[in-house]
């Protein structure tokens, strides 16, 4: 699989801070972790691509350059969050755009705490575009998250390495740890603690400085999913995926997949910078699962371990005997699309039973697919969820705008057609 996109932006974001040059090999091809480079070199950063990766000579933690532009991070919420919180710590002014979708999503998760730890930011309600006015010495704070968010922890946790002291970030539930596993492989002390509900947290101490050190990015678990719904539901497919990402919190979608009643397996996992990383095995079988007289529901703080992968796992649902049920994932609604309502019109189109909630929706029993055309509403994910669904389906499935899968999966199409057996 391509590089994961989550760790390539933190490992070109931490070498742009830190002293010295750091080869990232395996970085992501997707376009928004180009947004990234693109607004590190705008701040001064020199980065060289290479056949294997990127080389990024950093400028230190304070040593970055006003840039002369706005900051285009395209469709990146990740590069907008998270260099929010790198900005705060620079003595200069700065602005961070993007496309219309992006400019639409809510920012005032991060404008919070960063305007408490004394940086200014202004925005449009809330809204992109954010000017950021920052300062060499912040305050540092304790901080604990109202919505569970690994991007608003991290731009917390990079704005607290210009800070006067310990930043502390809490969270009621545990997200995912990039941020943390690629500071202390590039030498930051990070104080991290998992226990029982509303004690779980991360802090590093400020001001920080710290030495490059290569990266070795590994597979896209969350880009592998797709292969992996494919080959599971499609019976008698076999599939291996090696040097895959299963960092504790993106594997939430195998374990479902697996509960569900489909041949998965996960193995032979080692350790490359701090990510754990393994091998996935899929055989295709027909989907099962214990009790096929209520749907299978996912709610609660699951949904935060298997966002980017609800859409898929609603089309896995219409294979299911019992169908499906995702609920208290509002948040879906404001991601690069619509992906609640997205999902829904694609499903029916389909020919699929489904009800749609404010805060999910739920999928009837297990369905002969037709072939539709889908409006991915420009939305990678959604676009690639319909392709495994019209594997499935009987009859041709279009996808419009399909070239939106260049968000973070380039290769997707080619791959798949590869790994497919006419």
């Amino acid at each position: 699989m391509p590089g994961d996109k989550s760790i390539s932006h933190r490992a070109a974001m931490i070498a742009a801070l830190a002293n010295g040059t750091s080869g990232i090999s395996n970085f992501s091809t997707s376009q928004d972790c180009a947004a990234t480079l693109c607004c590190l070199e705008q701040l001064g950063v020199s980065v060289v691509h290479n056949s294997d990766g990127v080389m990024v000579q950093g400028a230190g933690t304070r040593g970055l350059s006003a840039p002369k532009e706005p900051l285009d991070c395209g469709n990146s919420g990740t590069t907008m969050r998270l260099l929010a919180g790198v900005l705060v710590g620079q003595d200069f002014e700065a602005t961070l755009t993007g496309d219309e979708s992006l400019r639409s999503r809510p920012m005032q998760r991060i404008i919070e705490p960063l305007e408490m730890m004394g940086a200014q930011i202004l925005s449009n309600d809330g809204r992109p575009p954010l000017t950021i006015r920052g300062r060499n010495s912040l305050r540092p704070i304790d901080y604990e998250l109202p919505v569970a968010s690994a991007q608003v922890k991290s731009a917390i946790l990079l704005a607290g390495l210009s800070a006067g002291g310990q930043t502390k970030v809490v969270e009621q539930t545990p997200t995912r740890d990039h941020t943390e596993r690629m500071l202390r492989w590039f030498g930051v002390a990070v104080e991290q603690e998992d226990a029982p509900r509303d004690h779980n947290f991360a802090s590093v101490n400020g001001p920080a400085t710290f030495d490059a050190r290569d990266v070795e990015v590994p597979g896209d678990i969350s880009s592998a999913a797709y292969f992996i719904a494919a080959a599971a539901l499609l019976e008698g497919s076999l599939l291996e995926i090696v040097n895959v990402g299963l960092n504790p919190g993106r594997i939430a979608f195998l374990s479902v997949v697996e509960s569900l009643g489909l041949t998965i397996n996960w193995e032979g996992q080692r350790e490359e910078c701090n990510e754990p990383v393994g091998v996935v095995r899929v055989e295709g079988s027909h989907a099962a699962k214990e009790s096929a007289d209520t749907p299978w529901t996912i709610d609660g703080d699951r949904i935060v371990g298997l966002i980017d992968e609800l859409p898929l796992l609603a089309v896995i649902g219409s294979q299911l005997d019992g169908g499906i049920e995702i609920r208290d994932a509002r948040e879906l609604r404001v991601k690069e699309s619509d992906r609640v309502a997205a999902t829904v019109a694609g499903l029916r189109a389909m020919g699929a039973d489904v009800e749609e909630f404010d805060d999910g929706l739920r999928v009837g029993g297990r369905t002969r697919l037709r072939g539709a055309r889908i409006d991915s509403r420009g939305d990678h994910r959604i676009a690639m969820s319909f392709a495994v669904a019209g594997l499935l389906a009987e009859g041709v499935t279009q996808i419009e705008d399909a070239e939106c899968v260049s968000v973070s999966f380039p290769e997707f199409f080619e791959l798949l057609e590869s790994v497919v057996e006419k």
